[in-house]
Protein backbone atom coordinates (compact mmCIF):
# COMPACT_ATOMS: atom_id res chain seq x y z
CA UNK A 1 0.00 0.00 0.00
CA UNK A 2 3.06 2.08 0.81
CA UNK A 3 4.11 2.32 -2.73
CA UNK A 4 0.74 3.05 -4.65
CA UNK A 5 -0.20 6.58 -5.06
CA UNK A 6 -2.86 8.57 -3.77
CA UNK A 7 -6.41 7.88 -4.97
CA UNK A 8 -7.52 9.94 -8.36
CA UNK A 9 -10.87 11.19 -8.18
CA UNK A 10 -13.08 12.81 -11.02
CA UNK A 11 -16.94 13.85 -11.39
CA UNK A 12 -19.35 12.96 -14.01
CA UNK A 13 -21.57 15.65 -15.22
CA UNK A 14 -24.55 14.20 -15.47
CA UNK A 15 -26.71 17.23 -15.25
CA UNK A 16 -30.55 16.43 -13.85
CA UNK A 17 -28.96 13.26 -12.28
CA UNK A 18 -28.62 9.39 -13.61
CA UNK A 19 -31.64 8.29 -13.20
CA UNK A 20 -35.57 9.37 -13.79
CA UNK A 21 -36.68 11.74 -11.22
CA UNK A 22 -34.26 13.47 -10.06
CA UNK A 23 -34.68 16.27 -12.17
CA UNK A 24 -38.85 16.35 -10.23
CA UNK A 25 -36.56 17.73 -7.40
CA UNK A 26 -37.16 20.97 -5.99
CA UNK A 27 -33.54 21.70 -5.69
CA UNK A 28 -33.09 20.35 -8.73
CA UNK A 29 -33.16 23.44 -11.78
CA UNK A 30 -35.41 21.50 -14.50
CA UNK A 31 -32.70 22.49 -17.02
CA UNK A 32 -30.06 21.53 -15.25
CA UNK A 33 -28.11 19.31 -18.01
CA UNK A 34 -28.45 22.14 -20.50
CA UNK A 35 -27.74 25.13 -18.28
CA UNK A 36 -24.18 26.46 -18.35
CA UNK A 37 -24.54 27.99 -15.24
CA UNK A 38 -25.57 24.69 -13.50
CA UNK A 39 -22.07 23.16 -15.16
CA UNK A 40 -19.65 26.32 -14.30
CA UNK A 41 -20.81 25.72 -10.28
CA UNK A 42 -20.53 21.66 -10.72
CA UNK A 43 -16.98 22.49 -12.30
CA UNK A 44 -15.85 24.95 -9.45
CA UNK A 45 -17.23 23.15 -7.06
CA UNK A 46 -15.54 19.89 -7.60
CA UNK A 47 -11.90 21.58 -8.33
CA UNK A 48 -12.22 23.43 -4.89
CA UNK A 49 -12.35 19.76 -4.00
CA UNK A 50 -9.13 18.99 -5.54
CA UNK A 51 -10.54 16.58 -8.01
CA UNK A 52 -8.38 15.42 -11.12
CA UNK A 53 -11.12 15.40 -13.53
CA UNK A 54 -14.42 16.28 -14.95
CA UNK A 55 -15.88 13.31 -17.36
CA UNK A 56 -18.92 13.43 -19.50
CA UNK A 57 -20.55 10.78 -20.97
CA UNK A 58 -22.04 11.03 -24.25
CA UNK A 59 -25.24 9.31 -25.86
CA UNK A 60 -26.02 10.03 -29.82
CA UNK A 61 -29.25 7.70 -30.25
CA UNK A 62 -32.39 8.57 -27.70
CA UNK A 63 -36.14 7.76 -27.37
CA UNK A 64 -38.49 8.75 -24.63
CA UNK A 65 -37.36 6.13 -22.22
CA UNK A 66 -34.14 7.69 -21.93
CA UNK A 67 -33.52 9.49 -18.52
CA UNK A 68 -33.66 13.01 -19.01
CA UNK A 69 -30.12 14.14 -18.94
CA UNK A 70 -29.64 11.85 -21.62
CA UNK A 71 -32.52 13.74 -23.74
CA UNK A 72 -31.44 17.03 -23.88
CA UNK A 73 -27.19 17.94 -22.97
CA UNK A 74 -24.62 19.53 -24.19
CA UNK A 75 -22.20 17.83 -26.70
CA UNK A 76 -19.37 17.18 -24.61
CA UNK A 77 -15.92 18.99 -26.47
CA UNK A 78 -18.11 21.94 -26.66
CA UNK A 79 -18.92 21.89 -22.69
CA UNK A 80 -15.51 21.15 -21.44
CA UNK A 81 -14.00 24.22 -23.94
CA UNK A 82 -16.20 26.55 -22.03
CA UNK A 83 -15.13 25.24 -18.80
CA UNK A 84 -11.89 25.29 -19.51
CA UNK A 85 -12.33 28.55 -19.34
CA UNK A 86 -13.99 29.19 -15.74
CA UNK A 87 -11.23 26.55 -13.96
CA UNK A 88 -7.62 26.49 -13.85
CA UNK A 89 -6.24 22.86 -12.62
CA UNK A 90 -9.06 20.38 -13.10
CA UNK A 91 -8.66 17.89 -16.09
CA UNK A 92 -11.46 17.62 -18.91
CA UNK A 93 -12.66 14.43 -20.19
CA UNK A 94 -14.80 14.03 -23.25
CA UNK A 95 -16.46 11.08 -24.75
CA UNK A 96 -16.48 10.36 -28.41
CA UNK A 97 -17.15 6.96 -30.23
CA UNK A 98 -14.81 5.08 -32.37
CA UNK A 99 -18.11 3.24 -34.10
CA UNK A 100 -19.09 6.33 -35.60
CA UNK A 101 -16.88 9.57 -34.60
CA UNK A 102 -13.99 10.78 -36.97
CA UNK A 103 -10.33 10.05 -35.88
CA UNK A 104 -9.13 13.37 -37.72
CA UNK A 105 -11.82 15.35 -36.59
CA UNK A 106 -11.39 13.69 -32.80
CA UNK A 107 -7.45 14.43 -32.53
CA UNK A 108 -8.39 17.41 -33.46
CA UNK A 109 -10.92 18.51 -31.36
CA UNK A 110 -9.31 17.09 -27.89
CA UNK A 111 -6.19 18.40 -28.60
CA UNK A 112 -7.48 21.63 -29.18
CA UNK A 113 -8.83 21.61 -25.69
CA UNK A 114 -5.70 20.58 -24.10
CA UNK A 115 -4.08 23.66 -25.88
CA UNK A 116 -6.96 26.03 -24.64
CA UNK A 117 -6.81 24.47 -20.74
CA UNK A 118 -3.42 24.26 -21.28
CA UNK A 119 -2.98 20.33 -20.61
CA UNK A 120 -5.95 19.42 -19.18
CA UNK A 121 -7.44 17.42 -21.61
CA UNK A 122 -8.63 13.62 -22.07
CA UNK A 123 -10.56 11.25 -24.22
CA UNK A 124 -12.52 8.36 -23.34
CA UNK A 125 -12.68 6.76 -26.52
CA UNK A 126 -15.53 3.90 -26.56
CA UNK A 127 -17.69 1.73 -29.18
CA UNK A 128 -21.08 2.32 -29.41
CA UNK A 129 -24.81 1.19 -29.54
CA UNK A 130 -26.12 0.39 -33.47
CA UNK A 131 -28.65 3.12 -32.87
CA UNK A 132 -25.73 5.59 -32.60
CA UNK A 133 -24.27 4.04 -35.93
CA UNK A 134 -27.30 4.67 -37.59
CA UNK A 135 -27.08 8.31 -36.78
CA UNK A 136 -23.82 8.63 -38.14
CA UNK A 137 -24.60 6.83 -41.14
CA UNK A 138 -22.86 3.26 -40.20
CA UNK A 139 -26.12 1.71 -40.13
CA UNK A 140 -23.96 -0.79 -42.32
CA UNK A 141 -21.71 -2.22 -40.12
CA UNK A 142 -22.38 -4.21 -37.06
CA UNK A 143 -21.37 -5.62 -33.71
CA UNK A 144 -18.36 -7.31 -35.04
CA UNK A 145 -16.58 -4.31 -36.76
CA UNK A 146 -16.46 -2.04 -33.16
CA UNK A 147 -13.46 -3.57 -31.69
CA UNK A 148 -11.94 -3.60 -35.14
CA UNK A 149 -12.60 -0.07 -35.61
CA UNK A 150 -12.16 0.92 -32.00
CA UNK A 151 -8.02 -0.52 -32.71
CA UNK A 152 -7.93 1.62 -36.41
CA UNK A 153 -9.55 4.92 -34.21
CA UNK A 154 -7.00 4.97 -31.50
CA UNK A 155 -3.79 4.08 -33.76
CA UNK A 156 -4.66 7.29 -36.08
CA UNK A 157 -5.15 9.30 -32.89
CA UNK A 158 -1.71 8.65 -31.13
CA UNK A 159 -0.11 8.58 -34.54
CA UNK A 160 -2.00 12.23 -35.60
CA UNK A 161 -1.21 13.88 -31.85
CA UNK A 162 2.92 12.42 -32.77
CA UNK A 163 2.87 14.91 -35.66
CA UNK A 164 4.83 17.39 -34.36
CA UNK A 165 7.98 16.40 -31.91
CA UNK A 166 9.12 18.53 -29.58
CA UNK A 167 10.54 21.86 -30.04
CA UNK A 168 9.15 21.57 -34.23
CA UNK A 169 8.33 25.23 -33.46
CA UNK A 170 11.16 27.79 -34.03
CA UNK A 171 9.06 30.62 -34.48
CA UNK A 172 12.29 32.60 -35.12
CA UNK A 173 11.28 35.72 -36.41
CA UNK A 174 14.62 37.25 -37.05
CA UNK A 175 15.79 34.26 -38.99
CA UNK A 176 12.43 33.73 -40.63
CA UNK A 177 12.14 29.98 -39.47
CA UNK A 178 8.61 28.81 -38.16
CA UNK A 179 8.98 25.14 -38.35
CA UNK A 180 11.65 22.47 -38.38
CA UNK A 181 9.83 20.55 -41.04
CA UNK A 182 12.10 17.75 -39.96
CA UNK A 183 10.21 17.25 -36.93
CA UNK A 184 6.82 17.25 -38.67
CA UNK A 185 5.37 13.78 -39.83
CA UNK A 186 2.30 12.79 -41.87
CA UNK A 187 0.45 9.64 -40.93
CA UNK A 188 -0.38 8.13 -43.78
CA UNK A 189 -2.34 5.30 -42.37
CA UNK A 190 -4.78 3.19 -44.15
CA UNK A 191 -6.79 0.47 -42.37
CA UNK A 192 -9.83 -0.88 -43.08
CA UNK A 193 -12.60 1.27 -41.68
CA UNK A 194 -10.22 4.68 -41.60
CA UNK A 195 -7.70 6.56 -44.25
CA UNK A 196 -6.17 9.50 -42.89
CA UNK A 197 -2.71 11.12 -44.45
CA UNK A 198 -2.39 13.74 -41.50
CA UNK A 199 -0.12 15.36 -40.59
CA UNK A 200 -2.65 17.39 -37.76
CA UNK A 201 -2.33 21.14 -37.75
CA UNK A 202 -1.36 21.70 -33.89
CA UNK A 203 1.82 21.71 -32.01
CA UNK A 204 2.96 18.87 -29.51
CA UNK A 205 0.48 18.83 -26.29
CA UNK A 206 2.57 20.33 -23.12
CA UNK A 207 1.60 16.41 -21.73
CA UNK A 208 2.93 14.76 -25.05
CA UNK A 209 -0.67 13.84 -25.64
CA UNK A 210 -3.51 14.20 -24.43
CA UNK A 211 -4.42 11.69 -21.76
CA UNK A 212 -6.43 8.24 -23.91
CA UNK A 213 -9.01 5.84 -21.93
CA UNK A 214 -11.36 3.45 -23.17
CA UNK A 215 -14.30 1.39 -21.40
CA UNK A 216 -15.67 -1.80 -20.92
CA UNK A 217 -14.96 -5.32 -19.58
CA UNK A 218 -14.33 -7.08 -22.05
CA UNK A 219 -10.97 -9.20 -22.92
CA UNK A 220 -11.15 -7.65 -26.29
CA UNK A 221 -11.92 -4.36 -24.26
CA UNK A 222 -8.68 -5.60 -22.27
CA UNK A 223 -6.47 -5.96 -25.10
CA UNK A 224 -6.63 -2.65 -26.84
CA UNK A 225 -7.08 -0.87 -23.19
CA UNK A 226 -3.60 -2.10 -22.49
CA UNK A 227 -2.17 -1.68 -25.70
CA UNK A 228 -3.10 2.36 -26.59
CA UNK A 229 -4.91 4.19 -23.66
CA UNK A 230 -3.87 6.01 -20.38
CA UNK A 231 -6.82 4.47 -18.38
CA UNK A 232 -9.73 2.29 -18.55
CA UNK A 233 -13.16 2.95 -17.23
CA UNK A 234 -14.50 -0.36 -16.08
CA UNK A 235 -16.42 -1.78 -13.21
CA UNK A 236 -18.60 -4.87 -11.02
CA UNK A 237 -21.18 -5.27 -9.34
CA UNK A 238 -19.58 -6.13 -6.58
CA UNK A 239 -15.92 -5.24 -4.79
CA UNK A 240 -15.33 -8.95 -5.88
CA UNK A 241 -15.68 -8.72 -9.09
CA UNK A 242 -14.24 -5.44 -9.44
CA UNK A 243 -10.86 -6.39 -8.58
CA UNK A 244 -11.03 -9.18 -10.50
CA UNK A 245 -11.47 -7.10 -13.62
CA UNK A 246 -8.83 -4.84 -12.53
CA UNK A 247 -6.54 -7.35 -11.84
CA UNK A 248 -7.14 -8.65 -15.33
CA UNK A 249 -5.96 -5.72 -16.91
CA UNK A 250 -3.13 -5.66 -14.40
CA UNK A 251 -1.91 -8.86 -15.53
CA UNK A 252 -1.89 -7.86 -19.14
CA UNK A 253 -0.42 -4.88 -18.79
CA UNK A 254 2.79 -6.46 -17.16
CA UNK A 255 2.62 -9.08 -20.16
CA UNK A 256 3.51 -5.86 -22.53
CA UNK A 257 6.06 -4.63 -20.17
CA UNK A 258 3.95 -1.48 -18.68
CA UNK A 259 3.65 -0.78 -15.28
CA UNK A 260 0.61 -0.93 -13.66
CA UNK A 261 1.23 2.71 -11.53
CA UNK A 262 1.61 4.43 -14.81
CA UNK A 263 -2.11 3.24 -15.98
CA UNK A 264 -5.32 4.30 -13.92
CA UNK A 265 -8.37 2.51 -13.32
CA UNK A 266 -11.62 3.99 -12.93
CA UNK A 267 -14.75 3.29 -12.05
CA UNK A 268 -17.80 5.33 -11.27
CA UNK A 269 -20.51 4.92 -8.66
CA UNK A 270 -23.43 6.95 -7.34
CA UNK A 271 -23.14 7.76 -3.50
CA UNK A 272 -25.90 8.92 -0.74
CA UNK A 273 -23.73 10.25 1.84
CA UNK A 274 -25.29 12.00 4.65
CA UNK A 275 -24.03 13.33 7.78
CA UNK A 276 -25.76 10.06 9.77
CA UNK A 277 -26.79 6.99 7.83
CA UNK A 278 -30.44 8.14 8.85
CA UNK A 279 -29.89 11.51 6.57
CA UNK A 280 -28.20 8.93 4.10
CA UNK A 281 -31.39 7.04 3.54
CA UNK A 282 -33.59 9.74 3.82
CA UNK A 283 -32.10 11.22 0.82
CA UNK A 284 -32.81 8.09 -1.03
CA UNK A 285 -36.73 7.75 0.49
CA UNK A 286 -36.72 11.52 -1.05
CA UNK A 287 -36.23 10.02 -4.66
CA UNK A 288 -38.21 7.08 -4.21
CA UNK A 289 -41.10 9.43 -3.64
CA UNK A 290 -40.76 11.10 -6.77
CA UNK A 291 -42.83 9.94 -9.86
CA UNK A 292 -43.48 8.12 -12.26
CA UNK A 293 -40.10 6.73 -12.21
CA UNK A 294 -39.58 5.55 -8.73
CA UNK A 295 -37.33 2.72 -9.10
CA UNK A 296 -33.76 2.98 -7.81
CA UNK A 297 -31.19 0.48 -6.56
CA UNK A 298 -29.55 1.27 -4.02
CA UNK A 299 -26.33 2.65 -4.50
CA UNK A 300 -23.28 0.32 -3.54
CA UNK A 301 -21.33 3.75 -1.64
CA UNK A 302 -24.54 4.68 0.64
CA UNK A 303 -24.59 5.59 4.28
CA UNK A 304 -22.54 8.67 7.03
CA UNK A 305 -20.27 10.53 5.54
CA UNK A 306 -17.76 7.51 7.50
CA UNK A 307 -19.48 4.60 6.17
CA UNK A 308 -18.62 6.18 2.67
CA UNK A 309 -15.03 7.32 3.46
CA UNK A 310 -14.78 3.39 4.80
CA UNK A 311 -16.01 2.01 1.84
CA UNK A 312 -14.16 4.00 -0.85
CA UNK A 313 -10.73 3.37 1.24
CA UNK A 314 -11.71 -0.42 1.14
CA UNK A 315 -11.95 -0.29 -2.54
CA UNK A 316 -8.97 1.73 -3.21
CA UNK A 317 -6.83 -0.43 -0.99
CA UNK A 318 -7.86 -4.05 -2.26
CA UNK A 319 -7.00 -2.50 -6.05
CA UNK A 320 -10.08 -2.27 -7.49
CA UNK A 321 -9.82 1.30 -8.75
CA UNK A 322 -6.79 4.19 -9.11
CA UNK A 323 -9.87 6.29 -9.61
CA UNK A 324 -13.59 6.78 -8.39
CA UNK A 325 -15.88 8.64 -10.49
CA UNK A 326 -18.64 10.39 -8.76
CA UNK A 327 -21.96 10.39 -10.76
CA UNK A 328 -25.14 12.10 -9.05
CA UNK A 329 -28.36 10.59 -7.89
CA UNK A 330 -29.77 12.98 -5.90
CA UNK A 331 -29.40 16.77 -6.22
CA UNK A 332 -26.54 17.50 -3.94
CA UNK A 333 -24.82 14.09 -4.12
CA UNK A 334 -21.62 15.18 -5.04
CA UNK A 335 -21.41 18.19 -3.09
CA UNK A 336 -22.40 16.08 0.19
CA UNK A 337 -19.24 13.66 -0.93
CA UNK A 338 -16.93 16.97 -1.84
CA UNK A 339 -17.94 18.55 1.38
CA UNK A 340 -18.33 15.36 3.85
CA UNK A 341 -16.48 12.25 2.41
CA UNK A 342 -13.52 14.13 0.65
CA UNK A 343 -11.89 15.78 3.95
CA UNK A 344 -12.01 12.10 5.74
CA UNK A 345 -9.59 10.88 3.13
CA UNK A 346 -7.35 13.72 3.32
CA UNK A 347 -7.22 13.20 7.35
CA UNK A 348 -6.49 9.85 6.28
CA UNK A 349 -3.69 10.59 3.73
CA UNK A 350 -5.14 8.93 0.69
CA UNK A 351 -6.35 11.63 -0.98
CA UNK A 352 -4.45 15.21 -1.75
CA UNK A 353 -5.10 18.35 -0.59
CA UNK A 354 -3.22 20.50 -3.18
CA UNK A 355 -2.60 19.48 -6.89
CA UNK A 356 0.75 18.72 -7.55
CA UNK A 357 0.91 19.76 -11.39
CA UNK A 358 -0.24 21.90 -13.94
CA UNK A 359 -1.29 19.18 -16.28
CA UNK A 360 -3.49 16.21 -16.30
CA UNK A 361 -0.84 13.63 -16.78
CA UNK A 362 0.59 15.26 -13.77
CA UNK A 363 -1.93 15.52 -11.00
CA UNK A 364 -2.65 11.43 -12.13
CA UNK A 365 0.84 10.74 -11.61
CA UNK A 366 1.08 9.37 -15.01
CA UNK A 367 4.30 9.74 -17.37
CA UNK A 368 4.44 11.83 -20.37
CA UNK A 369 5.01 9.88 -23.54
CA UNK A 370 7.61 10.31 -25.72
CA UNK A 371 7.05 10.87 -29.50
CA UNK A 372 7.17 7.53 -31.45
CA UNK A 373 6.18 6.96 -34.70
CA UNK A 374 3.23 4.84 -35.49
CA UNK A 375 2.89 2.40 -38.12
CA UNK A 376 0.86 3.13 -41.15
CA UNK A 377 -2.27 0.48 -40.82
Amino acid sequence: MSKRKKLKMGAVLDGLGWNHMAWQHPEMPADASESIDFYVQQAQLTEAAKFDTLFLVDVSHVGPGNIPHYLSMFEGVSIMSALSMKTKNIGLSATIASSYGDPYSAARQILSLDKISKGRASLNAITSNPGGMVNFSRGHLGKEDQYPMNKEFMEILIGLWDTYEEYAFIRDKARGIYLDHRKMHTLNYRGEYFSVDGPLNLSRSVQGRPVLYTAGTSEKFIEHATSYTDGAFTHGETLEATVAVAGRIRKKLAEKGRKSEDFIIAISQNPIVGRTDKEALEKYMELLSLRPRNSLPTPLFFGSAKTVADQVQLWYESGAMDMFMIRQDHPHGQRDFMELVVPILQERGIFRTEYEADTLRGNLEIPKPAFRKVSAG
